[in-house]
């Protein structure tokens, strides 16, 4: 076991970002590497991920899939990567820049200080999001709430997709159970964590609404959340989850 960390990215026609954003992810730290898992972007995303693997030997590592396939089986995916290559802190991260590189080492610090899972947060101590319309903070904020209420889960960003793992939560959970896919899936993984009995906490980072490229983010996602959020509580209640 080494005590490296490992930063998964799932993309789609991250073109225009990925070529900056892997250098500032594995500059960083000599002891970060990164996984893409790249479901065959049209815009050769792949490619650039396999022109900079020259240059990150043995740091830059990518798993290109057959087509879409969804934001969860790709950190699924991703997952496996890290307990096969006994990664110590697991972390995942969006492409487009939302999530700022630089606050990975604070996520990785606070695991490595004793959380179990460290998340970052745009809602707790008060609300961090630029470049959103109000409509969207409405919705996401409200979703947390919604959640909190169901689940009884005690995070306030109950869909951030900026986190870390320590490989013990990862080696604790049933992954082939987690059949989210969307934003459900960063629900699901928290509340699974939770339940299980590891320690997550907060810590408040500031979420930038993508300047390039196109959201992922529509109606079907949010659909899926706001019902996958009463599966997992009555599979829980059941004792079936």
């Amino acid at each position: 076991m080494h005590e490296e960390a490992l930063v998964i990215i799932p993309t789609y026609n991250e073109a225009t970002n990925i070529r900056t954003l892997i250098p500032h992810v594995l500059g960083l730290s000599d002891t970060y590497s990164l996984l893409i898992v790249d479901d065959s972007s049209p815009d050769r995303t792949g490619a650039i991920v396999r022109e900079l693997m020259e240059t990150y030997p043995g740091r830059l590592h990518l798993i290109e899939r057959p087509g879409k396939m969804g934001l969860g089986t790709a950190y699924i995916t991703g997952f496996r990567f890290a307990l096969e290559h006994d990664y110590t802190y697991i972390c995942e991260m969006d492409a487009d820049y939302s999530h700022d590189p630089d606050d990975l080492p604070r996520l990785i610090e606070t695991v490595r200080n004793g959380a179990d899972v460290a998340i970052g947060s745009r809602y707790i101590g008060g609300v961090r999001v630029i470049n959103w319309p109000l409509s969207r903070l409405i919705l996401s904020y409200g979703a947390s709430l919604y959640t909190r209420t169901i689940t009884r889960l005690p995070v306030y960003d109950v869909t951030a997709g900026f986190k870390c793992y320590h490989r013990r939560v990862l080696e604790a959970l049933d992954l082939e159970r987690v059949r989210s896919n969307g934003y459900s899936f960063q629900i699901e993984m928290k509340y699974r964590a939770w339940r299980k009995g590891f320690a997550l906490q907060e810590i408040p980072i500031v979420f930038t609404e993508r300047v390039e490229g196109s959201s992922k983010m529509n109606k079907a996602i949010v659909r899926e959340a706001a019902l996958k959020v009463w599966e997992i509580r009555i599979k829980d209640i059941l004792g079936i989850l």
